[in-house]
């Protein structure tokens, strides 16, 4: 070896020796003894502490009983609107509780809590760590450990609480009786319906004493515990129907697994529906819907609906009682007083729904739910099985103008772009085959989207949609507020074929009246429940939203809607020149369903009427109603709209939209210039076109004079003979028969539209 190998080799000793000694001096800080003995130590700690908080923390005593007291709700000036809630509950003995309901509520929310030591400590753990995500009431419990929060704890999510929780928990296993804990839990949970305890469950729901409770039944009032307002069966959605019946067999099957039920037994039980809830006492009908809205709105919001029934809350709504008793008298004026079910079996089917917002604070100022408790227990104005039809249209507007869409020829889509509207034609660059009727197969020549909206031309919209794009015309709906579960992207949904609500539309068109910020329409103005002694207000999420739409837009398309009110399908009952008014009317199919929704520059109001048959609940036709014939959006609920919105302005008529716009009905044309008579300036034949009816499609028109009726005598617009509107303000937008083409799933061939026919 070489002087220099010699050299390379000592340096890399070095080297070497140098990181040996940087690892030792670590490995002298975290050798594995070390790390084992610190581990243990922070066990022994641990340990330690939870002794000394097993000997610190006490059984205390019970207090739900205590604490039990009425809701208040009160209207928005502070005065009491109802006072809800007394104590219904009823402990009952074990021994008057059936074997096989005792089992049903073990199998359906803790299979081993005759074995278990009260406490689940992986579950508990889960939720102490959601607790301090943040993540709310996630993690499993035991019996015992609910027992002993619904009776000794509040019900509050923190991580101390969920520590004294586990220390009383081991304790009360300690000193009771499995029995006696399982009979304390079931006569201390809630479960809906105002009833704490399974004797005022059975009771509630199926009129018997607990005695009297089939396992079946058993298993039903232990699957609410979970959800008691989501899979209450009088009030449920389809999707909380199904989830419940799910949860009754998952209890009776786990029955079966612990060997309390045989086999042969469980394919015997039937789900048992329970009773229809009783009235609110002492409450009106139209309270008993705003009373349950407001408890649905603050349960999305995070209260706790056990701690909420336990009472002791005070409740602001946004509700003005002057506006609420204009509503109802409107509802009687123009619509219940003409109808005689005795007479007509037909209007005896006729319900109403309605919903009236302050666009500028978003707060529900009237709502009108049906004939109330217990003649009717669905809030009309909150349903969303029904199809807002033509309502819809102006949604198709305003995400054409949003998204810069454009005609098949590259012309922008403004109020003033000229459409084919001929009957049954064809929509041209859609995937699907479409061409829907006009309604009464109304054949409109070429016209403007003014015109088309003004008298709810389908063909018009229909082609629209292809031009925007289905899917984009959904996200705006769905940036409206309205559910876009129940939107399908299909053409038909051009024609207003998704299910909606009142409450939705209202917001919708509260957007629009508040230039385009987002107006999620709100029942709760302010929560307030005492804490230790201290009230303490909810915070509430603001029903003001961001900015959905641009000002242009949503300006745009009220200055549109006025063209409705003024000169369309709403004129015979809306129009009024003591206040400006925007809306629109809509009318499915058959008649099952009639809508008017308008605005004024300071109130938003949704009028739905519905037929539905008072068996079973199906919809049915609304023709006839009344003694007449076709039910249209311009006829009853325009109507309603028209007389309650009057009355609840009053003497406030004179505010006007203040809109950032050119375009639409509500802006005054422009002049066109007087020519000066001389010779030379005479037209000749050739400059005459202008006026004639040969206008294309793709000819786009720049004058906001063609937003006009589309009436012969409009000179702005061509002189097809068939522009002119339907006769009596009936609504463009409802299909008079079956439209030919595609089919709505995505076939070839027949579009059957559902609900249009």
């Amino acid at each position: 070896m070489g002087r220099a190998d010699a050299r390379r080799a000592r340096q890399g000793s070095a080297r070497r020796a140098k990181q040996n000694d940087k690892k030792s001096g670590i490995r002298r800080f975290f050798t594995w003894k070390k790390l084992l003995g610190a581990f243990l130590g922070a066990c022994l700690l641990g340990i330690l502490g939870f002794i000394g908080l097993y000997l610190y923390v006490d059984i205390p005593k019970g207090n739900s009983a205590a604490k039990l007291q009425s809701n208040v709700y009160k209207y928005s000036d502070g005065k009491v609107m109802a006072r809800v809630g007394e104590l219904n509950r009823e402990s009952v003995p074990i021994t008057r509780i059936p074997k096989d309901v005792q089992r049903a509520f073990v199998a359906a929310e803790n299979k081993t809590f005759y074995d278990d030591s009260g406490v689940d400590l992986k579950g508990t753990l889960r939720g102490v760590l959601n607790t301090l995500r943040g993540q709310g009431k996630q993690g499993g419990s035991t019996i015992t450990q609910q027992y002993v929060k619904n009776y000794y704890l509040s019900q509050e999510q923190t991580v101390s609480r969920k520590l004294q929780e586990i220390v009383i928990s081991l304790k009360v296993d300690n000193k009771f009786k499995k029995e006696d804990i399982l009979a304390g839990y079931l006569n201390t949970s809630y479960y809906g319906r105002g009833a704490y305890g399974i004797q005022a469950a059975a009771q509630a729901y199926y009129g018997v004493d607990v005695e009297k409770l089939t396992v079946s039944q058993g298993a039903y009032l232990a699957s609410l515990l979970q959800a008691p307002s989501q899979y209450d069966w009088a009030s449920a959605t389809p999707a909380g129907k199904k989830r419940v019946k799910e949860r009754w067999a998952y209890t009776l099957d786990n029955m079966v697994e612990m060997k309390w039920l045989p086999s042969a037994d469980r394919a015997k039980q039937t789900f048992v529906k329970p009773q229809a809830p009783k009235p609110l006492r002492g409450v009106s009908p139209q309270t008993s819907y705003l009373v349950k809205q407001a408890k649905q709105e603050l349960f999305a919001q995070g209260v706790d609906e056990s701690e909420f029934e336990a009472g002791g809350w005070t409740v602001t709504l946004g509700i003005d009682k002057n506006k609420q008793k204009a509503l109802e008298r409107s509802v009687k004026r123009k619509l219940t007083d003409d109808l005689d079910p005795k007479k007509r079996k037909v209007d005896g089917d006729a319900q109403l729904g309605a919903t009236s917002v302050d666009p500028k604070t978003g707060h529900i100022v009237a709502m009108y739910g049906g004939d109330g408790y217990p003649k009717h227990w669905t809030n009309n104005a909150t349903r969303s099985d029904y199809q807002p039809a033509s309502t819809f249209k102006p949604l198709i507007l305003a995400s054409a103008m949003e998204n810069n869409a454009v005609t098949q020829d590259g012309v922008p889509i403004t109020p003033n772009t000229i459409y084919d509207g001929r009957n049954r034609r064809p929509v041209v660059g859609g995937d699907i085959a479409f061409a829907p009727p006009n309604e009464d197969e109304h054949p409109y020549g070429k016209i403007s989207v003014q015109t088309a909206t003004n008298n709810s031309v389908n063909a018009v919209f229909a082609q629209m949609g292809a031009d925007v794009g289905l899917e984009e015309i959904k996200k705006t709906a769905v940036s409206l507020g309205l559910d876009g579960s129940k939107i399908d992207a299909k053409p038909a949904m051009t024609l207003g074929t998704m299910g909606a609500s009142p409450l939705q539309m209202a917001g919708a068109y509260a957007t629009l009246d508040n230039h385009g910020k987002k107006v999620t329409p709100t029942l709760v103005k302010k929560a307030v429940h005492p804490v230790d002694g201290v009230e303490t207000s909810v915070p509430l999420k603001d029903p003001i939203g961001d900015q959905v739409l641009s000002r242009r837009t949503a300006d745009t398309l009220t200055s549109v809607l006025t063209g409705v009110v003024n000169d369309g399908t709403a004129t015979e009952s809306v129009k009024n020149t003591a206040y400006e008014a925007a809306g629109k009317t809509g009318t499915s199919d058959d008649n099952k369903s009639a809508w008017f929704v308008g605005y004024t520059p300071k109130l938003v109001t949704a009028v739905g009427m519905f037929g539905e048959s008072p068996k079973g609940g199906t919809q049915v036709t609304l023709k006839g109603t009344g003694g007449g014939g076709r039910v249209n959006g311009g006829g009853y609920p325009a109507r309603v709209w028209a007389d309650y919105t009057q009355s609840a302005l009053g003497g406030n008529t004179g505010a006007e939209f203040d809109l950032d716009t050119d375009l639409g009905a509500g802006v005054p044309p422009t002049p066109t210039p007087t020519p000066s008579k001389t010779p030379s300036e005479s037209p000749t034949p050739s400059e005459t076109p202008s006026k004639s009816p040969s206008q294309t499609p793709s000819s786009p028109s720049t004058s906001p004079s063609q937003s006009g009726s589309g009436k012969p005598s409009d000179p702005a617009t061509p002189t097809d003979p068939g522009s002119s509107p339907p006769p009596d303000g009936e609504d463009g937008g409802d299909t008079g028969g079956r439209p030919t083409g595609g089919n709505a799933d995505g076939g070839k061939g027949t579009n059957s539209l559902p609900g249009f026919n």
